[in-house]
């Protein structure tokens, strides 16, 4: 006997089920199939909503006016239920470059969200990057690759961080390699001005010592452009994405990366290698306004996040959309089919976190997780391990939701 039994159009497993029912039983998912074949008690009503699995988000720096990398704890907490009634189940804590206590706090601190199941785990952005490529991030906390920082860092919540973000060129990469292998952590390469041969190098050095595939982060934003006699770090990522290596992040909100190029590279790769994210800050879901990234200052403009500097707005500085924001976006915009950006926002980062046994996906025996939306893919309720969640307090997508509307 079935607890709960949703009916609609089913978006899961790479396949799409338009008259499908997905039912629950505690915790888990019981049963999932075309309406035809249910033979349970309950048998609810055609619908016209979709039906998509709980997202997932492997890199998110807050909203709801709350950073990770700056937030108390019950800002921390009020970030995470902001983004997971918006859909987002299941998703990491990112934090940024700064120095080696106020990482080791940062971790303390948000380690128990991790204990509570409400973050996956935590990434690490930084410090070991490339100065030339910082980005939003602060350049003064930015430092060449030390293997003991690392360790310091990560056994300030042993098993709390469950991803890093260093540039293949930093100092002694094959022994910051060592030591997150040594404590379970997947590396990403970004914030990078390495050749592609370097970049490929570093993608089999990873490769050799964690057997699995690793990540880029936010591909193409805060590294060098992809050109014909210098192809770079995006031409080697996409190589290896290719080739099964590799994880590609996209923050496909039409802020950080065209339309035409999110689609080119589901093309290219498709959706198994791709991880959407949202690179989501603190004004996520608020108003226009300054916010802090860190220890680096930020306005936002038009639901834009730029550094603020003397000269006016900088670099930009994270996202301010939802990731149910950039599956619209990718369907509508960049005619991304629904499958594939499901996939990509839920499926695919999942695997890459070791997860795909437990979330990601519409099967029986995962974690009920279920994101209901109307056709046009905007949130109409949310069931996280069997129980629905309470609408957001902060009704955001403003600026976000309208751009990836338009």
């Amino acid at each position: 006997m079935s607890d709960l039994v949703l009916r609609g159009t089913v978006i899961a497993g790479g396949r799409r089920i338009d008259d499908g029912i997905v039912a629950v039983t505690g915790d888990r998912i019981g049963w999932v199939g075309p309406a035809a074949d249910w033979t349970g008690a309950q048998t609810p009503p055609p619908s016209g909503r979709l039906l998509l699995p709980g997202l997932v988000d492997v890199h998110c720096h807050g909203g709801a006016g709350h950073g990770f990398p700056e937030a108390d704890p019950a800002g921390a907490r009020e970030a995470v239920a902001h983004h997971r009634a918006h859909g987002t189940t299941t998703q990491l804590a990112s934090l940024v470059s700064a120095p080696q206590a106020v990482l080791a706090r940062r971790v303390a601190a948000l380690a128990p969200l991790v204990a509570d199941g409400l973050l996956a785990g935590l990434h690490l952005e930084g410090p070991f990057l490339a100065a030339a490529r910082c980005g939003a991030q602060d350049p003064a906390a930015i430092r060449p690759g030390d293997p003991a920082v690392l360790r310091d860092v990560l056994d300030a919540a042993p098993g709390a961080v469950a991803t890093m973000t260093l540039a293949a060129e930093t100092a002694r990469f094959d022994d910051l390699l060592a030591v997150l292998a040594e404590h379970g952590v997947v590396p990403s390469l970004g914030h990078t001005d390495a050749t592609a041969a370097a970049t490929t190098a570093a993608v089999a050095a990873a490769r050799a010592v964690t057997g699995e595939r690793l990540s880029a982060t936010h591909l193409f934003n805060a590294m060098p452009p992809l050109h014909h006699r210098a192809p770079g770090p995006v031409a080697a990522c996409l190589a290896a994405a290719a080739r099964g290596e590799m994880v590609v992040e996209l923050v496909a909100d039409g802020v950080h990366l065209a339309d035409d190029t999110v689609a080119t590279v589901f093309d290219l790769v498709g959706p198994g290698a791709i991880a959407l994210v949202t690179d989501a800050m603190a004004a996520t879901g608020m108003p226009d306004g300054d916010y802090p990234l860190g220890s680096m200052p930020v306005v936002v403009r038009a639901g834009v996040a730029r550094l603020r500097t003397p000269d006016g707005p900088g670099a930009i500085a994270g996202g301010t959309a939802h990731m149910v924001d950039l599956v619209r976006r990718a369907v509508h915009h960049a005619g991304v089919d629904l499958r594939a950006a499901v996939t990509a926002a839920s499926a695919t980062p999942a695997a890459l976190l070791g997860l795909a046994h437990e979330v990601g996906d519409l099967r029986p025996g995962l974690r009920a997780d279920v994101l209901v939306t109307d056709p046009d893919l905007t949130p109409v309720a949310v069931l996280a391990a069997g129980t629905w969640l309470p609408r957001p307090a902060v009704d955001g997508s403003s600026h976000a939701y309208r751009r990836a509307r338009r």
